[in-house]
């Protein structure tokens, strides 16, 4: 069983404001289906920016059958400022994919905001296995689909810089599960990498760069690109094998 800090920065008034309004019509439309509403994602971090990024919203309902779905079809705000991206899915769903889904869950899980409704996540259990499972699996396909890409755009500078910008969310999503497995409550920030390469024994430099390629305003050349790419998938495949040797601990 994990504790939870909740990591989360408070939206501003507007935000909640817009999110509540954009929520009404689908909760209306819903009626007695309707579980309840959160945020999620960026707009609980710093790094949210209310004109360029999305407010991602996730809804949860006691069933999405029959005609539910036209409900929310009919009744889905569209266009305007700022965007929505939603999520809709029933209670039962979330319950029967804690297995499979177990780093989403625990994402949502340790950084939400309940906007409307019942509190689906409290006491919500992970099991631990399955998230071992699902974070050596995302480990393993990240890192063959980064090589292939090395392969593929080597040469192409811009294409791999991009590449690495793109990965770092999704890594930094596995390197808070990696310390969660650890039984520490991840921090908010870059810290979280260097904390998985203290523990694991890894270049926390290779493992940042990502993250500063899309955090900061460096824009290195062709050769830094490459090298920072190769430094990155050595420390993956070493970071792969610790967490397998997890599994027998």
């Amino acid at each position: 069983m994990h504790t939870h800090e909740r990591l989360v920065i408070e939206p501003a008034p507007e935000i909640l404001e817009a999110s509540r309004r954009w929520l009404a019509p689908l909760r209306s439309a819903l009626g007695a289906e309707f579980l309840s509403a959160y945020l999620t994602g960026s707009v609980l971090t710093h790094g949210f920016h209310p004109r360029r990024s999305r407010i991602n919203v996730l809804v949860i309902a006691r069933s999405l059958g029959g005609g539910g779905l036209d409900a929310i079809v009919g009744a889905l705000p569209r266009g305007g400022k700022p965007a929505f991206e939603p999520m809709f899915v029933t209670r039962s769903e979330i319950e029967n994919s804690l297995d499979v889904f177990a780093i989403e869950w625990l994402d949502i899980q340790e950084r939400h905001l309940l906007l409307e409704g019942e509190d689906v996540f409290a006491g919500l259990v992970i099991p631990h296995d399955a998230l071992r499972l699902q974070c050596e699996h995302e480990l393993r396909g990240r890192h063959l689909r980064l090589r292939q890409a090395y392969v593929l755009s080597h040469g192409r500078s811009d294409q791999l810089a991009a590449t690495l910008r793109s990965a770092a969310s999704g890594l930094a999503t596995l390197f808070r599960t990696l310390l969660r497995l650890r039984g520490e409550v991840p921090p908010a920030n870059s810290r979280v990498i260097e904390r998985v390469a203290e523990i694991y024994r890894l270049d926390a430099a290779a493992l940042l760069g990502p993250h500063r390629l899309r955090h900061s305003g460096h824009r290195p050349k062709g050769d830094e690109i490459d090298a920072t790419f190769r430094r990155l998938l050595v420390e993956l495949d070493r970071l792969i094998a610790a967490v397998d040797e997890l599994a027998e601990r």
